[in-house]
């Protein structure tokens, strides 16, 4: 029989099922059967297999020991079944097994090392069984092997009926055993039943030990894992690099850098610090409690890093907020040559979604498909989340849609994307369907559907959602709660807010963030203020968003002291140090109030760098008690941050225009849908009469979708007075041929303009950019795209080094919604 030349295979057979013998095996042992000559072992292939290291080695070995004859050699059938079961082959193993007549117990329990090891849980039992048919009596370490396949593949039921037999078989008192029953137990997330073993353990040594702490912390009771491994410390038992990897875990969910640093200290004592586990694991401790720069000095020391070690240094990067430097360390990988893994690229993928980088997002998409990781659903769902918050839902939608196996977290993933991007209809179309295909929502569902609903503002709508929400058991849940009552606050409900504020069992900070915000966007900004003074009180203490919210409440309803007040109890009482928004708001408040010599002042002492947001709220007050002076430095500063921006412009052109300032109004022309108030309004309407006739000779047919309500001749008329329109009639009006029009505009353009350019930039020769609340459209020569940031750019630097074609700038605001599509 040449069994050299049989094919090797990766998967096991399940064992034959062959008749039990007529007299009992288990009275058989090695040296019963027969005596072995001592030549027997000293044969040159007997020592080249003491010697094997690999599968291809025994194949190659297997040759010699037929063609001397050794085949049928008890020695030699014993050692070759031990080597095919270690590297993985029982496809071979069972070829040797099975025609061997008078079987010995210790092949039996060889073989079934090689099933638990290399094979199904099906097949491993199956052979168990065979073994009791064929009188075979277990040894301990058949149980545990048994025992570790349960708790590996979470079969409690089997695992049961094991430790049944560890019972029965006189193994209770077994440390051996009884340690691989808690091992079994714990992963298999029965907790108590680990302890009630271990408990009743007579004896047990650090390997046990090990294992109870490594069970609480794996099922997420870390606190417990570490007072275990203190009581393993006071009875007598010095930790070894296998305990650091235990409850080093547990002090990372518990985020207590203390301790961490403690554990550290006795790593290095021990000298631990080398083994690349115990290192791997301080790295991933250190980011979990907030110190990524520690975890980087380790990183950085370790002499050997396995692709673990990497994977926790990338996502210690991220949960840090430093999605930059996970990058950075993404791209040290690779350069490296580590492949990355599942779990590497799923770190790449949430990096790339909080930074909003689409490229590097498609670049790690495109390594997931040189990986074949695309069908691992996880990463499938990190893709659909990054592609969501780099405002690329189509590209999440394709990929969902692709999708063969969704899970909860997929439909999940694609509501929230969809809902993240404003995509309202999407999102509850996602939500119908789900549960059209009988998926139950759960508690992250509701969290993404619900804001999606609060956009609607549709009381009706919000009452559906909520009962779906009771009858899904989920109206206890803080965070479903919290969704509901800001969703009713933005639907004007903002008692029925209130109501569901005051019965819920637990409240988090988000909970009374939105209760705080939902007072102040109603206008009750003394209730918003009683209520965070409440707060104050209890447990919840407030953060960052908390003062915001306030902030804002005592703006919007004139509160002025009790701002300021709250202002300085941010940083003297919480230890929160105000950011841009911060300022932001209090600029607001001391602007609305008419104190804007105190807002200017208020600006000039901030101990960082005002932004947009500052200067615009300084502008904003500016209009509404018509100071020009102030407006025009505030203006000044936002358009050296952000010239491109419409908005600014036109509240600057209506601070000009309440002063009947004209000839400063002069210099930013704004138009409103339908304006007749500037000095041209007569000979722009005339001229664009006359414009709009020649591009609808080139081909332009007024879209008249977008309005409803009015007949049809009207709805032209309406489209015609579109803002834009006017803008850029008044600028080819008033510029000389081949100079370019640039229009800024406040909302979005709608179809019908977008349309109508491409003809009036045709007709006219002339360049057009319209730069609209989100992004660039350039139209030239009858054609139009969006989004060139290169060609925008191009043509605001002509400009400002000085051009003999002057570039006019007009900003626009539709006075009405009718300009946007359906």
């Amino acid at each position: 029989m040449n069994l050299h030349l049989l094919p090797m295979t990766a998967k096991a057979p399940p064992p034959p099922q062959i008749p039990s013998k007529a007299r009992p095996l288990a009275q058989h042992t090695l040296s019963q059967r027969t005596y072995i000559p001592s030549h027997i072992y000293n044969h040159p292939a007997a020592i080249l297999l003491e010697l094997c290291t690999s599968g291809k080695e025994l194949h190659q070995i297997l040759p010699q020991i037929i063609k001397n004859g050794l085949y049928n050699e008890t020695l030699f059938q014993t050692k070759l079944i031990s080597l095919f079961c270690k590297y993985g082959n029982l496809t071979e193993a069972s070829r040797v097994f099975e025609p061997i007549e008078d079987k010995f117990d210790a092949l039996y329990h060889t073989m079934l090392k090689g099933y638990a090891k290399n094979s199904s849980l099906d097949n491993a039992f199956s052979f168990f069984s065979r073994m009791k048919r064929d009188d075979v009596r277990p040894v301990v370490y058949n149980y545990t092997y048994l025992l570790k396949l349960c708790g590996d593949n979470s079969d409690l039921k089997r695992g049961r009926e094991i430790h049944g037999n560890v019972v029965t078989s006189g193994f209770s008192g077994n440390v051996f055993a009884m340690t691989g029953a808690v091992n079994m137990y714990a992963k298999c997330r029965q907790i108590d039943d680990a302890y009630k073993m271990f408990d009743r353990m007579l004896e047990r040594d650090l390997v046990c030990w090990n294992t109870i702490i490594s069970g609480y912390s794996q099922n997420g009771f870390a606190k417990v894992a570490l007072e275990l491994a203190l009581r393993m410390f006071g009875e007598g038992h010095r930790p070894d690099s296998i305990t650091m990897v235990s409850i080093l875990p547990a002090i990372a969910d518990i985020g207590s850098l203390r301790i961490g640093k403690a554990v550290h200290g006795y790593v290095l004592r021990a000298g631990f610090e080398s083994v690349v586990n115990v290192s791997t694991a301080l790295v991933d401790m250190y980011s979990k409690c907030g110190s990524v720069g520690i975890a980087r000095v380790i990183f950085d020391g370790m002499d050997h890093r396995t692709v673990v070690s990497w994977n926790s240094m990338i996502d210690g990067y991220v949960q840090s907020g430093d999605a930059e430097g996970a990058m950075v360390m993404f791209q040290k990988m690779l350069d490296e040559g580590v492949q990355p893994t599942n779990v590497t690229v799923m770190g790449a993928l949430h990096a790339c979604a909080d930074l909003g980088d689409l490229e590097r997002g498609k670049f790690v998409h495109k390594l997931v498909d040189q990986l074949k990781l695309d069908s691992d659903v996880s990463v499938t769902n990190s893709l659909i989340s990054m592609y969501s918050k780099c405002k690329r839902a189509d590209f999440a939608a394709d990929i969902f849609g692709k999708l063969q196996n969704k899970t909860l977290v997929s439909w999940n993933a694609m509501i929230l994307g969809y809902a993240q991007n404003g995509c309202v209809s999407e999102a509850l179309d996602a939500f119908c369907e789900m549960q059209s295909r009988n998926i139950k929502p759960d508690s992250f569902t509701m969290v993404s559907v619900i804001p999606a609903l609060a956009e609607l503002s549709i009381p009706l709508q919000a009452k559906w959602i909520h009962g779906l929400v009771i009858r899904r058991f989920l109206d206890k849940n803080v965070f479903v709660m919290t969704a509901l009552l800001d969703m009713y606050a933005k639907c004007g409900a903002i008692h029925t807010a209130r109501k569901l504020f005051d019965v819920m069992d637990e409240k988090h900070v988000i909970t009374w963030n939105a209760m705080i915000d939902g007072y102040g966007t109603h206008g009750l900004g003394k209730t918003a203020v009683e209520l965070f003074k409440e707060m104050q009180k209890g447990t919840n203490k407030p953060n960052d968003i908390t003062f915001l919210c306030v902030l804002s409440a005592c703006s919007h309803s004139g509160l002025v002291e009790e701002g300021l007040c709250f202002f300085d109890s941010m940083k003297k009482d919480y230890g929160i140090e105000p950011v841009m928004d911060h300022y932001g708001a209090m600029v607001d408040l001391l602007g609305r109030a008419g104190r804007l010599n105190q807002a200017w002042d208020f600006i000039q002492k901030m101990p960082i760098k005002p932004g947009i947001t500052v200067y615009g709220a300084m502008l904003g007050a500016c209009k509404i008690h018509k100071n020009v002076d102030f407006g025009e430095k505030a203006a000044f500063e936002i358009f050296k941050l952000n010239p491109d921006d419409g908005g600014y412009h036109v509240l600057l052109a209506n601070i000009y225009a309440t002063a009947s300032m004209w000839d400063k109004l002069a210099k930013v022309h704004s138009f409103y849908s339908g304006t007749t108030s500037h000095p041209q309004s007569q000979k722009i309407y005339a001229y664009l009469e006359t414009l709009v006739d020649e591009i609808k000779a080139a081909g332009y047919v007024p879209d008249t979708n977008s309005i409803h309500d009015v007949e049809d001749d009207v709805k032209v008329q309406l489209l015609n007075t579109h803002s834009e329109k006017l803008a850029i009639a008044f600028g080819l009006l008033n510029t000389s041929t081949g100079t370019p029009i640039h229009i800024r505009k406040n909302l979005r353009v709608c179809g019908d303009c977008h349309n109508a350019t491409k003809y009036i930039s045709l007709v006219t020769g002339r360049e057009i950019i319209v730069r609209d609340m989100h992004r660039f459209h350039h139209f030239k020569n009858g054609k139009g795209k969006g989004g060139s940031d290169d060609f925008t750019s191009t043509a605001l630097a002509s400009f400002q080094k000085g051009t003999t074609k002057r570039l006019v700038s007009v900003s626009t605001v539709p006075a009405s919604s009718s300009e946007f599509p359906p």
